[in-house]
Formats: C-alpha cells, structure tokens, sequence
C-alpha cells in the first residue's frame, strides 16, 4: 500500500515549497501547474503534479482566492424542483463547473422562501457568478442588486432573458418550434394545442409565443391553450382533464404541444387512461427537452433535445472569462417517435 510521502515533521502539511524542492523548481511554478489556463511546459507540469501527489500536497483554494480576488464559487438559485429535467440540467452545469476547478453552491428559492435573502446569501459569499435556473425571477430584485458595486455577474441557463443585466445560454426557441410544428404540418395535424407551465418573469420560455406564431400564419388560429402553471404532476393532471371534459370530441386538439416532456407524459396517461383516447390517432403529443424517459416504449414520445453539455460548457466559458459575455441560442435536435 502507498501512502502519500510528507515533508518535514511529522503531520505536517506539504506545502508548495516542499513541491518547489522536490522538483527543482519556483514554488511560483508549482501554483502554475495547478492552473489550466497557465503557461507551463506539459513536461514540468506533470512532474509537478506527480510530486505533488507523492507529498501529498494540494493547493489552498481559500489563499489563491485572495491572490486572484475570486473564489471559485458559483452560486446555482433553483425555484422549481418540481420539474425533473433540473437534474439534467443541474449535472451537466456542475460537471462543467468542477472541470474548471469550480464549485457550486445551491441556493433553494422555491416557495416559501424568500428571493430577496437569497440572493444576498449569494452576494455575502462574494460568489464569482450568479446562475439562475428558475421561473420567477422578479425584474427589480435583479435590477436593484445588479446596481450594487462588485455585484457577480447573472447568468440564466436554459430560458431566454427579458433583461439586459441577464446573460441568457438557452436553445434556440425559434428555430426548435419551427421544426417541431414543421414536422406537425407535414403530417396532416391542423387543430393544435398547447400546454403551458408556469407563468414567467424575467427569465422566459418562447415556446408556446413561436408556437402560436406559426400556426397564426398559416391561418389556424387560436391555438388551445392549456394552462398548468407549474411543473408538476397534479397541474399538469388537472389542465388535461379540464380541457378534454370541456371540449366535444370534434373540437378537440388533434396535437397537444406540451412545454416540457414532464407535462407531456402526464397529459398523455391522462388522455390515454382516464379519456380512453388513442396516440397518435386521437390526439398526438410532442414534448420538450429530450429527456431520457421519452424514448420509453410506454410514451416512445417526440421531443426536442437540448443540448445541455454545450450549453453548460459554454456557460462556463464566459464566467471564467474566456468567451465575451452574450445571450446565445444554441441548436438542438428534433426527436421524431410514434407519438406524433
């Protein structure tokens, strides 16, 4: 069994000077070889690290932060845990964040808490970027902290921004809609619908507005719209079965188009098991956002995927400062199975 060799007297930590000795050279250049954005030859770097790991020393995160003025802390605002695709999203976000030797800190803003101390939790901890992953994100409250000096930058993953102030890195709505109801108007479907989920903010969804737009110019309007407002199983279950209890079986949607593919499985088995409706042949649905039960045999559901590793990645880049920031709209990939 190896154990880690130490320096010095006995418990004592390795240090970078212990590293420096070791391998001939600055204890500059052992903190260099910890950055991967440094200037170091490949060579040294990995004779570096691999006393460093003999010593067992690693570097101090709490004194580079104060040599750097940052301190490699994201904070990640989350209001809507009742949407599962925020796994998803929230795995590729923290595997593209520790890739870069960043750490995130989760601050839950769902109800009943209180946004406003939220965010100040995050501002206290003198974080170097804010991510909102969230629908209800009130216009002042950004304002008014943004203001603030050396206020961290916000971003918003995976929805659009109203905001200037917001850097948004979401797929792109127009582009994902037109080939979503594309493919619906190729196959003959002229009655569509829609299901919302919950009412936005700041931070926003152009789903059901491309949605409508499409249809508005090809002379079918309105569009149905079935409001849930939040993403969970109950709204979405009550939304369906109040649409389809209201509506005649000749006036109803032959697609539903569901903002999420959660909405989506949930108004299916509502359809399917409390209606007796058939799909595609009653009524076919779409959903959004690729997610993996999709493709099960019991749904085999049509959806738009995201592209989440990029999304994230590129999230990242523009936090620790090596692309500008801008609001990006990234393409994803049309999923076209049986139930449409």
């Amino acid at each position: 069994m190896n154990v880690p060799r130490r320096s010095g007297r006995a418990g004592r930590k390795a240090t970078a000077k212990d590293v420096a000795g070791e391998t001939g050279v600055s204890k500059w250049t052992v903190n260099r070889a910890f950055r991967s954005d440094a200037s170091i030859a490949e060579e040294s770097r990995k004779r570096i690290l691999a006393a460093a790991d003999r010593l067992g020393y690693r570097p101090n995160l709490l004194a580079r932060s104060l040599s750097t003025k940052t301190t490699q802390q994201v904070a990640l605002l989350v209001d809507d845990f009742g949407n599962p695709h925020k796994l998803p999203v929230l795995k590729a976000l923290t595997a593209a964040l520790q890739r870069e030797g960043l750490v995130a800190t989760l601050i839950n803003i769902d109800q009943p808490t209180d946004h406003v101390e939220a965010i100040r939790n995050a501002d206290q901890r003198q974080v170097d970027a804010v991510v909102l992953l969230g629908t209800s994100f009130r216009d002042e409250i950004l304002r008014e902290r943004t203001l603030r000096p050396n206020s961290p930058p916000l971003y918003v993953l995976a929805r659009e921004s109203r905001l200037d102030i917001v850097t948004a890195i979401c797929c792109d709505a127009i582009r994902s809609m037109r080939e979503i109801c594309e493919h619906l108007w190729a196959r003959g479907y002229r009655r569509p619908a829609f299901m919302s989920g919950p009412p936005t903010l700041s931070t926003a969804l152009g789903r059901m507005r491309e949605f409508e737009a499409f249809w508005r110019a090809r002379g079918v309007a309105p569009v149905a719209e079935l409001p849930a407002g939040a993403y969970d199983r109950i709204a979405a279950s009550e939304a369906m079965a109040r649409y389809l209890s209201a509506t005649p079986p000749d006036r109803r949607a032959d697609v539903v188009m569901c903002e999420n593919d959660a909405l989506t499985f949930v108004a299916m088995d509502v359809a399917r098991f409390a209606f007796g409706l058939k799909c595609p042949t009653d009524m076919a649905f779409v959903g959004y956002d690729g997610a993996d039960a999709a493709a099960a045999p019991s749904y085999d559901l049509t959806t738009y995927e995201q592209p989440l590793g990029k999304m994230a990645a590129l999230l990242v880049e523009m936090i620790v400062g090596r692309t500008k920031r801008a609001s990006v709209d990234l393409e994803g990939r049309l999923i076209v199975r049986g139930s449409s």
